[in-house]
């Protein structure tokens, strides 16, 4: 095994780094690797909050907006050339996580859970506009959903899952989960202990936090 703090290599089962006096055992990897995790999930809660923060007061993270505007000055209406969308205005948020997605949506009975697919469909519609399609928002999303019981949403995430994927080579990105995958584990993935629906999403937000990012570095946001 090797030292989690100087890197050398120790005996198995040591419990103190000889070198560096790390503690290593079994039960100090496991309380930092939990410590890791409650560190990433309660960064991604202060995102969360943030972003509805600033959606209550108007804030648009345009402090850089003359970088911004600049550095995409030569846009040209080209999607088929690969060309990025123009500025919008506004850096495109790109630490979505799921853990937060899950404890506000049941903290708030789901209503974090509408406020999120708004911003997200917000988002990619920016990222992704040229390519001559529209992730629709979020009162289509409910009103739809609610009259074919459900069916549209799957429709929805299919659509913004085939959207990212296609999307991706314009950034120089290389997205390997399309609309199918997503579906896929939406319908099937439910009869797995119910996680396919939170794999499902997972996916979505991962590839949507890629082309979110690559926008912003496009416009030098970053």
């Amino acid at each position: 095994m090797f030292c989690t703090k100087c890197g050398k290599q120790i005996p198995d089962s040591t419990k103190f780094c000889p070198y560096c006096g790390a503690n290593c055992s079994p039960e100090q990897d496991i309380a930092g690797q939990a410590g890791q995790v409650f560190n990433k999930v309660e960064k991604e809660l202060g995102s969360a909050f943030d972003e509805v923060k600033q959606s209550f007061n108007g804030n648009s993270n345009n402090q850089n907006y003359n970088q911004g505007y600049n550095a995409n000055q030569n846009y040209s209406n080209g999607y088929n050339n690969g060309t990025i969308p123009p500025y919008s205005g506004t850096r495109l948020k790109d630490d979505r996580g799921l853990a937060s997605y899950i404890i506000l949506s049941i903290i708030t009975c789901g209503i974090y859970s509408y406020y999120f697919i708004y911003k997200m469909a917000h988002d990619v519609n920016i990222a992704c506009d040229g390519d001559g399609e529209n992730t629709s928002g979020l009162v289509a999303f409910v009103l739809l959903s609610l009259i074919t019981c459900g069916i549209y949403a799957w429709f929805w995430y299919y659509n913004l899952g085939n959207r990212l994927a296609a999307n991706g080579p314009r950034y120089g990105l290389s997205i390997q989960e399309n609309g199918t995958t997503v579906l896929l584990w939406q319908i099937f993935g439910a009869f797995i202990c119910g996680i396919g629906p939170f794999v499902a999403m997972h996916i979505l937000i991962k590839n949507s936090n890629k082309i979110c990012n690559a926008y912003n570095r496009a416009q030098g946001l970053m």
